[in-house]
């Protein structure tokens, strides 16, 4: 979900309420502590340089129980980090702290925003010698030593 898809849907509820991957719903006293634009700036395995950005928003849950971000304000802490996208309209990624910093994509799905798990991949399957239509590597151990892949 990019930035102004963000926002639209944020037009369109009344209370704001994110689903974990698990079910869960976070604790709906949570904050937005922090949003901004990261950059990934990398070389993948098969040596492309690559960059990748997206826009970055912190949830974080305190013991102010009766607190409670409505839509407009989280609009609000959006337009204030607009300058930061310069003109972008980036993909919306979720750090919400559970055992560790997890970073999610996220969905609209009826009324609520669902945190999509984000998974790992190899950009350069064809200089590895892994087929396209490969299962990855932890699910199948088709990975030898000395093979090349990554």
């Amino acid at each position: 979900m990019t930035v102004s898809e963000f926002k639209t849907h944020l037009q369109s509820t009344d209370q704001l309420v994110f689903r974990q991957p698990n079910g869960q719903v976070v604790p709906l006293h949570f904050h937005i502590t922090e949003m901004g634009l990261s950059t990934k700036h990398f070389v993948d395995c098969g040596g492309t340089t690559r960059t990748e950005q997206h826009a970055s928003l912190q949830i974080w849950v305190a013991e102010d129980y009766e607190h409670r971000l409505s839509p407009e304000k989280l609009i609000g802490i959006i337009d204030m980090a607009a300058p930061l996208l310069k003109g972008q309209n980036p993909e919306v990624e979720i750090e919400y702290q559970t055992d560790t910093i997890g970073r999610y994509g996220l969905e609209f799905q009826q009324g609520k925003f669902v945190l999509k798990p984000k998974q790992t991949d190899c950009l350069a399957k064809d200089k590895c010698g892994i087929p396209m239509d490969a299962l990855p590597l932890a699910a199948s151990n088709n990975c030898a030593p000395g093979s090349g892949c990554c």
